[in-house]
């Protein structure tokens, strides 16, 4: 019976110090969120703002002017740039982005992948590491991202993937990564990079009519790829919000169940050691029963 009591207290200070690190990590991620959450909603509004006038622009310019960064072409290279994170214990945050992923290559991607043609350019160290297990063309140089997010950073992954397809070493760049909403949500979603989207005009509807200054040409070479670098920067910055609200979620439920655990725990002992006492108790009287008769 002693023996079933020491087990018991070993697993109860076992569970209570999984929890106190629940916690710590817990608030952690609370105080990396803040800052992570201010950072995205001061940027999105920017970042869209701009993703939209560059589809505008993309959309209602004359055909004899050159865009190379919205050259639609036949797909036959591809460019996946998943963003994960540099570390676990966020739920099923990376597991989604990865299977998300996936899913793309194997639906729309299928007969590339056969080919040999899709290649994964990872941002953050789980999608680095798995991609790599499973046998996929990988660009292993820039997802040591997370270490140190800054947008120059992120502007060299992004001018990569601009240089690839310029260079037709890919005809279609897709960003799988997960939008930012509050804490406990999280959205899951593929983006189109390159070619540069454009805008379907509404029946009836007239084409804007931009001025240029300078000239539209020299315009559309400066702005483009500034405004895909910041879109590059944007997605990095929700995966980056997304990756803490799951961390803090995950912890605060982990957390919910050690203190689950630790209650039938303290049932079990407490009846474990009431057991322990009646059986001394009935031992003592029938040896002072024994002793009399």
């Amino acid at each position: 019976m002693s023996g079933q009591l020491k087990e018991v207290r070993n697993r109860i200070k076992s569970v209570a110090s999984t929890q106190q690190i629940t916690k710590a990590m817990k608030m952690v991620s609370a105080a990396k969120l803040r800052r992570a959450q201010d950072s995205i909603i001061q940027m999105r509004p920017y970042s869209r703002k701009l993703q939209e006038m560059l589809s505008n622009i993309v959309s209602s310019v004359s055909s004899d002017v050159s865009m190379p960064l919205a050259d639609v072409r036949p797909v036959e290279k591809v460019l996946i740039i998943p963003v994960t994170s540099d570390r676990g214990l966020c739920g099923a945050y990376n597991a989604n982005v990865i299977k998300m992923a996936k899913q793309l290559i194997d639906t729309n991607y299928a007969d590339q992948h056969r080919k040999g043609n899709v290649t994964i350019l990872p941002l953050g160290k789980k999608g680095y590491e798995f991609f790599l297990k499973y046998g996929y063309k990988v660009v292993a140089d820039y997802w040591t991202i997370f270490s140190d997010l800054t947008f120059d950073n992120v502007r060299k992954a992004a001018v990569f993937a601009q240089e690839g397809f310029l260079n037709k070493e890919y005809d279609r760049v897709e960003l799988v990564y997960s939008q930012f909403k509050n804490a406990a949500t999280q959205e899951f979603v593929v983006e189109p990079y390159l070619p540069i989207p454009k805008v379907e005009q509404k029946k009836g509807a007239s084409n804007v009519d931009f001025i240029f200054e300078p000239s539209m040409g020299e315009l559309i070479q400066d702005l483009m790829p500034k405004i895909l670098n910041t879109q590059v920067y944007k997605v990095v910055l929700d995966a980056n919000a997304s990756e803490h609200g799951a961390r803090m979620t995950a912890m605060d439920k982990a957390s919910e169940n050690a203190n689950e655990i630790l209650k039938a725990l303290k049932i079990s002992y407490n009846r474990a050691r009431q057991a322990a006492i009646t059986t001394e108790l009935t031992e003592i009287v029938s040896g002072a029963a024994a002793l009399q008769g």
